[in-house]
């Protein structure tokens, strides 16, 4: 069975070494010069079951709409992209209903939790390196009524598989030395012990290598896709800037630009381009930084070592298909991580910081697509918003079962197109 994976970011990768895992013929196919150049490249760095509910939740409408044209929001909807998302946008608000958003969260965690576990199987068989690191992540309060209220939500999934740990702000100190010169700040935390952290590129990179030394997966890159020929309710080819290329089978796995592929097909998926920025900068300077990762739920940043680098995250920015880096965003997510962290600033200068975007394909439910569509032989693999790197592995051990015929490991009510509220 031949198969062409379209896309070369962690979820393309993933899909392609478990398609040839299942004894496929492996054809993966990306524009850029190597896999995890776009979305994959600088992300976040944490495989988060602490993050897996949905943007889409209530109150988020009112709070993009208190949040539109300020720069240093956490949430930026631009003006110039208002035309073009009005139908996301009514679906985004369709989902913000309490009952939706519990169920899109439970939907996300159960991927959450099978990605680490096919993560830790990869491991063993590859011997991949990606500076990972299974320390949790602490999530820190400053407001009493703040951790509460994540406290009951988080209570909420221990029935579904969340494990997490309510602590004070000595408790906060004792997982994070770093934080012992704001301890007098914090009321507590929630401490998320599953998670883990490494750098996504890396390991993408890494698994790419393993692919074609030792299960034969043939990469095609510098090759853009073109268009997607249709005969009958089959896919006969793709047309690329390389000429034309045939499979038995096909895999949707292009992020962001899956939907514009899939439209002249008959398909839509509600995708909109989510423009997150990170900023990169070397951790040497400050030796006895956070080694868990910390996400400061009040200022809404994250701050990651990977390595011998720190990698702070922390907005969202809805403008289309722009992928250049805001210098006013990026400085906010630096201001936000200096405000707690004053030492921050011996690691920070403008002049060699690694500033970085990328385009999360964000759908209105905050779950992505994943399986057959009604074309027979195409399959999708897409949609994953901010949790890409976290639902990966998961994600494409289930597409590729489906395009070999076979029945997912678990439920994926809610994933694939037919199954979808």
């Amino acid at each position: 069975m031949k198969t062409i994976v379209l896309g070369g970011g962690v979820i393309g990768t993933t899909t392609a070494y478990y398609l040839a895992k299942l004894g496929h013929e492996v054809h993966l196919v990306d524009r850029q010069d190597g896999v995890a150049m776009e979305t994959s490249f600088a992300n976040g760095g944490v495989l988060h079951t602490s993050e897996a509910e949905p943007w889409s939740r209530p109150g988020m409408p009112s709070n993009i709409w208190k949040w539109l044209g300020q720069e240093n929001a956490p949430m930026l909807l631009r003006y110039s992209a208002l035309p073009g998302m009005w139908r996301w946008g009514l679906a985004f608000i369709r989902n913000c209903t309490l009952e939706r958003y519990r169920r899109s969260t439970m939907i996300n965690l159960r991927l959450s939790f099978y990605t680490l576990a096919a993560i830790e199987e990869i491991r063993q068989e590859t011997g991949i390196e990606y500076d990972l690191m299974q320390k949790g992540t602490l999530k820190i309060y400053t407001r009493a009524e703040a951790l509460e209220q994540n406290r009951i939500e988080c209570e909420s999934l221990r029935p579904h598989g969340m494990v997490f740990e309510v602590v004070d702000a000595k408790r906060c100190v004792a997982i994070e030395p770093a934080l012992a010169p704001i301890e007098h700040t914090l009321v507590g935390g929630l401490f998320f012990a599953p998670d883990e952290h490494g750098d996504c590129h890396k390991f993408t990179t890494g698994l790419r290598e393993y692919c074609e030394r030792k299960l034969g997966v043939s990469c095609h890159f510098g090759t853009e896709v073109k268009a997607l020929r249709k005969v009958g309710d089959r896919i006969d080819s793709i047309e690329t800037s390389k000429g034309s290329m045939r499979a038995d089978r096909y895999v949707a796995a292009m992020g962001s630009y899956t939907p514009l592929h899939l439209r002249p097909l008959g398909i839509r998926l509600d995708i909109y381009p989510a423009k997150g920025v990170t900023v990169t900068v070397p951790a040497a300077p400050w030796a006895d930084g956070p080694k868990v990762p910390i996400i400061d739920d009040t200022r809404l940043f994250g701050l990651v070592r990977l390595g011998g680098r720190y990698r702070c995250a922390g907005s969202v920015e809805f403008t289309g298909y722009d992928t250049a880096p805001s210098p006013t965003r990026c400085q906010a997510i630096v201001d936000n991580v200096s405000s707690v962290f004053p030492e921050f600033a011996r690691c920070y200068d403008p002049n060699t910081a690694q500033f970085w975007a990328g385009l999360r394909p964000m759908a209105p439910s905050g779950n992505p697509y994943l399986g057959p569509t009604p074309i027979r032989n195409l399959f999708v693999n897409a949609g994953h918003g901010h949790l890409g790197w976290t639902m990966s592995c998961g994600s494409s051990r289930i597409v590729a079962n489906f395009a070999a015929d076979r029945k997912p490991e678990i439920d994926t009510t809610g994933l694939t197109l037919d199954t979808r509220g």
